[in-house]
């Protein structure tokens, strides 16, 4: 491993690596441990999962793989030697580990700020690449014009949001990745579309990055052949629309479809339509009943609304098997490390309430 000679973090430049990590040790304790395991001996690095689908783990990343993709991103977004970068997510995560590899294997400048919701509020600069959760988006929309280029990660962007994305500079992408694959292997593209863009399915389809091709078992799923940055096939519980080896409509997991009285629902598509009725945080699941084996519900975080049920039932966005028989409200959703919903402990809390 090495240390681009153009990199930089917070300003400051390095002759070695005993000097960078001395210096990381004042920037951030988990910056500091991340490089410490980035040089040392060892082959791989050990990255825990983000937990948003199931219990968190620990798995190994192949340094050569981690490299691999890092240069793979640069080159897609074409962000060049010396660009100035921010990190304003956890190192703890694949997400912030792989912005510190890219700027440490492509010679970025890279500006660390703490991973807080609001991570753009006191930033002066103007820089030409970072990448955020949804969240931080969202709250940051009133400065994002400071950010050239931007990649978004672990979560679905709303439809209220993506509609806010229409009238800014910033050139803003949805990732599809996970840590197994060392973030992102395919890009959608949600803002400033031109020319033959406006009549394609660009905003709807995840496109592949160079030398990744995709295909379906024989559930639907997704599987990722991604030589670059995993030394196997990488199949996924992502149900897709597949377009082509190289091109694909995400629609939502296999292990939270809902079987309700012999009528297949996926969660997500639901969730997608009903984005313009609730503006709260929600999701859709299914629990158990004596007669429809799944009966759908909906979890709203806050407090009750009953005008909610109201709408629904007027709505014409669902079909009659779309619509939740019952709703519950929870004051505040269980999150994962990541800031995601932890729908499986959310739904334990709900069992606790009601």
């Amino acid at each position: 491993m090495f240390i681009h000679k153009s990199f930089k973090i917070n300003g400051e430049s390095f002759s070695s690596i005993e000097e960078l990590i001395l210096f990381s040790e004042g920037v951030s304790n988990e910056i500091a441990q991340f490089l410490k395991e980035w040089f040392n001996l060892e082959p791989f690095v050990e990255v825990k999962t983000s937990g948003s689908t199931g219990t968190p783990k620990i798995i190994q990343l192949q340094k050569a793989l981690m490299i691999n993709s890092a240069k793979a991103t640069g080159a897609y977004f074409n962000i060049k030697e010396n660009a100035k970068v921010l990190l304003c997510m956890s190192p703890n995560f694949i997400a912030g580990k792989m912005m510190l590899v890219r700027a440490l294997t492509l010679g970025w400048h890279l500006d660390v700020v703490s991973a807080t919701s609001n991570p753009l509020r006191t930033i002066k600069k103007v820089y030409d690449f970072s990448a955020m959760v949804p969240l931080q988006l969202h709250n940051s929309l009133p400065q994002i014009n400071k950010i050239k280029k931007l990649i978004v990660g672990g979560g679905v962007v709303s439809e209220k949001l993506l509609n806010q994305l229409q009238v800014i500079k910033t050139n803003v992408y949805a990732t599809y990745g996970m840590t197994e694959t060392i973030t992102h292997i395919a890009v959608k593209k949600l803002n400033n579309f031109e020319g033959k863009e406006l009549n394609l399915n660009v905003k709807f389809n995840y496109i592949t990055l160079p030398n990744i091709t995709v295909s379906k078992d024989y559930r639907g799923c997704l599987v990722i052949n991604a030589p670059e940055v995993a030394n196997e096939l990488v199949i996924t519980n992502d149900l897709v629309e597949l377009i082509s080896e190289t091109e694909f409509k995400w629609l939502g997991r296999f292990d939270t479809i809902i079987n309700s009285g012999g009528v297949k629902l996926i969660p997500e598509q639901i969730e997608e339509k009903l984005a313009s009725i609730i503006q709260k945080r929600f999701f859709i699941t299914g629990i158990s009943d004596s007669i429809l084996g799944e009966k759908l519900i909906l979890l709203v975080e806050g407090k009750n609304d009953i005008s909610l049920e109201s709408k629904l039932k007027k709505t014409t966005l669902l079909s009659k098997y779309e619509k939740p028989k019952e709703i519950y409200f929870i004051n505040a959703f269980i999150e994962t490390p990541t800031s995601k919903i932890n729908r499986v402990e959310t739904i334990k809390l709900l069992k606790n309430i009601y």
